[in-house]
């Protein structure tokens, strides 16, 4: 296969790659503040659909909504964001989030049913918005600072890995925490993922080590003990992925070339 972005290769650090839900399309953002969308052909050259360019706004994150009709994008410091509607072909600010107060709005989650976008905050504050009109159902705080969260294939629990290794479970709907455990040997927690049959979760830690543990152990004990421990990376763990199946474990560290590990 050739490059997905042959036809416009970025200017800049490359953020998000991600395919649509649902058609071949292939989505490439970063830093030179653009959103770029490629079909994907099994041969020869995967056409430009079209670029989106967010003045002034190098992008952080870019992601496509569940049903693939939106693209939110968050950018490196901005405490707004937007969203590019592609079936209106309109890109639309959303300025400020009334009730959410941070200087900057990085990092979010959306909910696999489509209702609900969860900003990860500052000072271990957790946003959850409503995904249809962008505004803010309720807030959440964890101990400590919130590194990365993921909610369940259900959308009913929401995982949320603190920097200081420690992961709690929410409920969606009461917004209440239920659970929280202690990430094994986790100096500094980074990145977490819920497998797709959700019998998995994985803490990715700054040491390299992930952790994979069973859901059950994880909603139970206190201290729960890994059902393995992967050592391959040597810099942090910064992205933990599973495959649909929930048959493959994709670990990997932006800080190094090539760090990218299947289990």
């Amino acid at each position: 296969c050739l490059p997905a972005n042959q036809e416009r290769f970025a200017n800049g650090k490359l953020v998000t790659v991600q395919f649509h839900p649902s058609a071949q399309v292939v989505m490439t953002a970063g830093h030179d503040r653009s959103v770029s969308l490629f079909q994907v052909k099994n041969f020869g050259l995967n056409p430009k659909i079209q670029s989106i360019y967010l003045e002034s706004f190098p992008i952080y994150k870019a992601h496509f909504s569940v049903d693939g009709e939106q693209v939110i994008a968050t950018g490196t410091h901005h405490r707004m964001f937007f969203v590019y509607d592609m079936m209106a072909g309109s890109v639309i600010p959303i300025p400020k989030v009334r009730g959410v107060e941070e200087k900057f709005l990085r990092n979010f989650e959306l909910s696999p049913d489509g209702s609900f976008m969860l900003l990860i905050g500052n000072s271990g504050y957790l946003h959850l918005l409503s995904m249809k009109t962008k505004e803010l159902i309720s807030t959440m705080k964890v101990n400590g600072r919130c590194a990365a969260s993921a909610f369940t294939p259900d959308s009913s629990k929401i995982y949320s890995y603190s920097k200081e290794g420690e992961v709690f479970i929410w409920d969606v709907r009461s917004r209440k925490s239920l659970h929280k455990f202690e990430d094994e040997g986790s100096l500094e927690g980074k990145c977490i993922a819920v497998s797709k049959n959700n019998q998995y979760v994985a803490c990715g830690s700054s040491s390299g080590v992930v952790n994979l543990y069973t859901t059950d152990a994880c909603l139970k004990e206190n201290r729960p003990k890994p059902v393995k421990a992967i050592m391959n990376l040597v810099t942090s763990a910064t992205c933990v992925t599973f495959n649909p199946t929930t048959e493959i474990l994709a670990v990997a560290s932006r800080d190094t070339d090539d760090a990218v590990k299947l289990v």
